[in-house]
């Protein structure tokens, strides 16, 4: 399995410079737009190969809930603990109807740096203890994913991960379930601002070392070829 995508994703770089060098009745910002979507979707599929969204699923969001509120006051601080001491027999968080993208590649030709742009949205259906009622949360962002070549002290070329984060100003949480009884309507904002706080570190604790992986698959020299095949495409559209 590993060695057959490696073999897609040579071939669909390899297939990539002869596609912009076709386009030649296009403008540079096409070129650039095309070398960027040809990458995203590799990446895209690697995140499916690895089964990402079934990693993100899998993920213990209450425990971590449980451990984020130890010290919160009032209201919060006494659901949470109820939660701790009955999510075995009703308490429960889960995360359903996860999409997951790559939605665009950011280049810097001459510095030969890369930065994806993973978007991820999903729902967080959370029971509560004391009533039984499934509170839904919908939860977007975006991971940034930056990585590019480096050469040795033998100049040679391979690829390096940098940061992999959660853009702070990416977080959205929305409460979609309507039937909230007034008492609840405090409580939900701090679940809000708890999800914010605890999801990014979670979900980049799962995705980041998939994305170390999947970039370790590229074929560097493909890599370049094709950077330099779009900055000649650039350069004769200006």
């Amino acid at each position: 399995m590993h060695s057959l995508w490696r073999l897609l994703v040579l071939l669909s770089l390899l297939a990539l410079p002869s596609a912009l060098h076709k386009q030649h009745g296009l403008g540079p910002a096409k070129a650039y737009t095309d070398g960027k979507s040809a990458l995203a979707r590799l990446i895209a599929q690697g995140l499916m190969k690895h089964n990402t969204e079934g990693r993100i699923q899998n993920i213990r969001l209450l425990d971590s809930l449980n451990a984020s509120g130890k010290m919160a006051p009032g209201m919060v601080g006494w659901l949470i603990s109820s939660m701790s001491l009955q999510q075995h027999q009703a308490g429960s968080a889960n995360i359903t109807n996860i999409q997951l993208d790559c939605g665009g590649i950011r280049m810097s030709f001459h510095k030969e740096w890369f930065l994806a742009n993973i978007s991820l949205e999903f729902d967080v259906d959370l029971r509560l203890p004391f009533n039984k009622q499934i509170v839904k949360t919908h939860v977007r962002m975006n991971l940034a994913v930056e990585f590019w070549l480096e050469k040795d002290q033998f100049g040679r070329r391979d690829l390096a991960m940098g940061n992999c984060r959660v853009e702070p100003s990416s977080v959205r949480t929305t409460v979609l379930t309507e039937d909230i009884s007034p008492k609840m309507k405090h409580f939900l904002r701090n679940l809000r601002e708890k999800l914010a706080k605890v999801i990014p570190h979670l979900i980049e604790s799962q995705v980041c070392p998939l994305m170390d992986e999947i970039l370790r698959q590229l074929d560097v020299k493909l890599l370049k070829s094709l950077m330099e095949q779009a900055t000649a495409h650039k350069l004769n559209h200006l």
